[in-house]
């Protein structure tokens, strides 16, 4: 009787571990939407890249140096390196970002249980309401949990000689929080996951996230 309970605890501690593995794993992916497109020469090697700044992304320099920072790793992991200055490079690279908060609808759930309503009543309230009310506790009608946030960055190759664009990319997902720089590594991996093939069409590819500096 003892040596079966001692097999069920166990067997109940392995299956915890490995559950506990899984959900770790779980939350060290990054799962993201992403199209690729252009026509990288057939037999050209990836070579030397430098960034290149619009001028509008010259006003910032110390934001677009943080995204170019979160896509080097990106760059570098299909072949590329870095050249000493933009008059040296094979290529030149182009980088763009974006992050939009949005809130959701009543129509984005057909019970609207998270609408502008209290755990006792059922739609309690116009969903117009810019405050409502919870025992008697009034707030803005925007909760974390109806809030999202769409993240995507984009990339473009172009050869530096010809300033022929040769390659396009673009990742997306998106979550509950704006992310940090290591999702925006991790979105700039996944937008060069085709390099050098081509998909125009959305589909998913998913990479470990990088781990805390």
């Amino acid at each position: 009787m003892f040596s079966s309970i001692r097999r069920l605890a166990l067997a109940s501690f392995g299956a915890a571990a490995v559950l506990a593995l899984t959900g770790c794993a779980a939350l060290n992916t990054v799962s993201a939407e992403v199209q690729t497109f252009g026509s990288w020469p057939a037999g050209r090697q990836p070579g030397t890249y430098a960034f290149e700044r619009m001028p509008s992304q010259q006003q910032n320099e110390q934001a677009q140096a943080r995204l170019e920072d979160a896509a080097r790793a990106a760059l570098e992991k299909v072949g590329f390196t870095a050249a000493p200055d933009a008059k040296s490079a094979d290529v030149l690279v182009t980088l763009g970002a974006r992050i939009t908060r949005t809130s959701a609808a009543p129509w984005d759930d057909p019970l609207w249980w998270r609408w502008n309503g209290n755990y006792f009543q059922w739609r309690y309230g116009p969903a117009w309401r810019p405050y409502y009310n919870r025992w008697g506790f009034a707030y803005p009608m925007d909760p974390m949990m109806e809030r999202r946030y769409d993240r995507e960055v984009a990339l473009l190759l172009r050869d530096r000689k010809t300033n022929e664009p040769l390659y396009e990319a673009r990742a997306s997902n998106d979550g509950l929080t704006e992310g940090d720089s290591r999702l925006l590594a991790a979105l700039f991996e996944s937008s060069m996951a085709d390099f050098p093939q081509t998909r125009p069409e959305p589909h998913s590819v998913s990479v470990t996230l990088p781990p805390a500096p």
